[in-house]
């Protein structure tokens, strides 16, 4: 048996053991990919509600200041990451478009 580390958000660290190592077909690398990306908007809008609700507590005095700054800094640059990983896939998608055959 072969063992391969995986990661899993509840433990950051896991063997798991696979009896045999297969390719992944195009379809199941589209899917994986678009869950990935779903997970990294839904990731983005998480935060930027979690900068709403520091706000509000922050209004009632229930949140220091810079636990405002530091979720607002954290959106910024989740929905910076997100914006630049989109601009890739728009860019590598327009090189195929422009590739001959």
């Amino acid at each position: 048996m072969i063992q391969v580390l995986a990661l899993n958000q509840a433990n950051p660290v896991q063997l798991k053991e696979v009896s045999s190592l297969r390719q992944a077909t195009p379809a199941e690398l589209t899917q994986s990919f678009g869950d990935y990306l779903e997970k990294a908007i839904n990731g983005v809008a998480a935060a930027e509600q979690n900068v709403h609700t520091m706000n509000d507590k922050y209004l009632i005095g229930q949140a220091d200041v810079t636990d405002v700054l530091i979720s607002a800094q954290r959106a910024e640059l989740s929905l910076q990451l997100t914006s630049q990983i989109r601009n890739k896939v728009i860019d590598a998608y327009n090189e195929i478009m422009r590739m001959q055959i």
